[in-house]
């Protein structure tokens, strides 16, 4: 049998990592679009639930996401009732982003979901194993603390 093309990049951590992260995204994806959810809408939305009431600016910068991109989802996400935006009552000139009770519902069924996808992609490893996985991870991403 022909080895597979590519070893010298292949046995690299970071095309490894690389190709579970790709892995991931297509499972949490799919999870997501039978909700009708967007990967970029669910993490503004799961944001919004954590900071509310928040500015929009602050939110741009907590998902590390480019405010007229920030624009759109939040458009989206209020177009369909999911969020609410009002004059930061704190800073009139500023718009603060809070979740409304169908977006709550929604992202406890996405939560849900990407749950259930993030356990069949680490299906393979042992609980103990996805533990362990998991403090690496943390330890090699930088997100440490």
């Amino acid at each position: 049998m022909a080895e597979a093309p590519l070893p010298a990049i292949r046995s690299l951590p970071s095309w490894l990592l690389g190709r579970a992260a790709a892995r991931g995204r297509t499972l949490v994806a799919g999870a997501l679009a039978a909700e009708g959810m967007k990967m970029w809408h669910h993490v503004v939305l799961s944001a919004v639930r954590d900071l509310a009431p928040v500015a929009q600016a602050d939110l741009g910068r907590a998902v590390l996401l480019d405010p007229k991109d920030l624009v759109g989802v939040l458009n989206d996400l209020q177009s369909a009732g999911l969020v609410l935006r009002a004059p930061d009552p704190g800073d009139r000139r500023k718009n603060a982003v809070s979740l409304t009770d169908a977006g709550a519902r929604l992202l406890t069924r996405c939560e849900k979901a990407a749950r259930q996808a993030n356990d069949e992609l680490l299906a393979p490893l042992s609980p103990d194993e996805r533990a362990q996985f998991m403090d690496l991870l943390i330890r090699i991403s930088g997100t440490e603390g």
